[in-house]
């Protein structure tokens, strides 16, 4: 079992920054990849961004591409997500995910989640 625990959301207007962090415990000796995904009111979970075990790949969703930035610290057990140039479309739920292997896009592929952190962007 591998828990997931979510910090640094919050408020922030647009054009802001947060950095989101994701602490992994438990058994975190096999080679996880982690995602981000997120969930605004009203709507389905949508995939954000994953990192690769090794952090050599990472792919973004078109929406943030470019503004947002996942990396990883496999010392600390710790996967990043700095978000930048912030939008109130922004504004969700962010879920940390993880899965053993390669790393996936669809959220039904991962085992185990975060209990979300939320994230508001004001106009």
């Amino acid at each position: 079992q591998v828990q997931l625990v979510e910090s640094g959301g919050g408020l922030v207007q647009a054009g802001g920054s947060l950095r989101l962090s994701c602490a992994a415990s438990g058994r975190t000796d096999s080679s996880y990849a982690m995602a981000w995904f997120r969930q605004a009111p009203g709507k389905e979970r949508e995939f954000v961004t994953v990192i690769s075990w090794s952090g050599a790949r990472t792919y973004y969703a078109d929406s943030v591409k470019g503004r947002f930035t996942i990396s990883r610290d496999n010392t600390k057990n710790t996967v990043y997500l700095q978000m930048n140039s912030l939008k109130p479309e922004d504004t969700a739920v962010y879920y940390c995910a993880a899965r053993a292997g390669y790393y996936s896009t669809r959220d039904e592929t991962y085992d185990y989640w975060g209990q979300g952190t939320q994230v508001t962007v004001s106009s």
